[in-house]
């Protein structure tokens, strides 16, 4: 259950489309911070949190980028939960014994119910646990992002990327607040639509916000400024997700992401960029939504296309200029631990 599908989930019993009405998202998150001054109580200390995820989740996925970006993993660990769950909670299915190694629990909930009893909201990826105590910090992962790149800075790698510049935040906020409305969120408001009128309307606002950042990233490599930028992670954990999921499970299908020529190239520019593609984990995506939303895929059969490996086919992008990581380095190779399975994607990413 992601940030996206557990809210649905805690509100229906289960279901996911809710008849006659528009998909409306519950946005009340655990806002707790974990900053460099510590003023909620949770203060910035290597080793001392975990950062639970799930490979499917975009919104999870935006902290995995970031994260390894920033060169961030001997700072905060990642606990990865398995691509499905039950209504209660995400598991650890992954590891040994179906028992997160750092935490010691079988399901993200105990996190959660160990700060706050009787917890009636979604348990949602991606969330910061505090590994001493056991507890949920928070799970605020819009939040979350955007303070690993402002309060862990002691702790970035050398040559990690300015993801979010001072001179470039509000631009940045403006093309996130649409992205998200429109595409992050749009999609899920096309998938769950439970009426003819609430489906159209979704899937027009969606496509038209796709033709306009078609428009915008026609002449420039990046969303905004000359360097990758949270924006673009923001934007790439959609957009990577279209054809296998979204285009078919969700009714997204006026075209295809590999039929809108600007986006298809924009999005393999960065899968081929170090911190992106090397996340992503085609089998655990396709398995979460196909075989979790059962209101919508009663079978839980889940499709064996499309075909990826034209995901490292040239994008021509580079001659719009721009460089990735500005005046730093693209990260090294994720730790042996965090690779994706190789037998989940048939890609090879650096």
């Amino acid at each position: 259950m992601s940030a996206s599908d557990d809210e649905v989930l805690n509100r229906t019993g289960g279901k996911y489309v809710e008849p006659g009405g528009e998909f409306t998202r519950d946005q009340r998150y655990i806002a707790t911070r974990v900053t460099g001054d510590g003023r909620d109580g949770w203060p910035v200390e290597p080793g001392r949190y975990r950062l639970a995820v799930s490979r499917a989740c975009p919104w999870a996925s935006r902290l995995i980028i970031t994260r390894r970006l920033l060169g961030l993993e001997d700072a905060i660990s990642m606990a990865v939960a398995g691509p499905t769950h039950d209504k209660r909670s995400w598991t650890f299915d992954l590891d040994p014994g179906g028992r997160d190694p750092v935490l010691g629990i079988e399901r993200l909930a105990d996190a959660y119910f160990k700060r706050f009893p009787g917890y009636d909201r979604g348990i949602t990826v991606p969330a910061i646990v505090d590994v001493p105590t056991g507890q949920v910090v928070t799970n605020d992962y819009a939040q979350m992002g955007l303070d690993l790149i402002t309060e862990w800075t002691a702790y970035h790698r050398e040559g990690a990327p300015e993801l979010y510049p001072e001179r470039l935040r509000d631009e940045i906020d403006e093309v996130n607040a649409l992205v998200f409305a429109d595409v992050n969120n749009g999609v899920y408001r096309c998938g769950f639509a439970g009426s003819q009128e609430a489906y159209e309307k979704s899937y027009h606002r969606l496509f038209d916000r796709l033709d306009w950042l078609s428009e915008r990233l026609a002449g420039q490599r990046y969303l905004v400024g000359d360097t990758i930028t949270e924006a673009d992670v923001r934007l790439f954990t959609t957009l990577v997700r279209f054809d296998p999921v979204y285009h078919g499970h969700f009714k997204c299908n006026r075209q295809k992401l590999t039929e809108m020529p600007v986006l298809w190239a924009y999005a393999r520019d960065l899968f081929q960029t170090p911190g992106f593609g090397d996340t992503v984990d085609f089998d655990d995506i396709k398995r979460h939504y196909y075989e979790v939303h059962r209101d919508i895929n009663p079978t839980g059969v889940v499709p064996l296309g499309p075909d990826l490996s034209n995901w490292l086919t040239p994008h021509g992008r580079e001659s719009l200029g721009g460089r990735s990581f500005g005046d730093g380095t693209p990260p090294p190779p994720p730790p042996p631990a965090e690779r994706v399975d190789p037998a989940h994607t048939p890609l090879r990413v650096g």
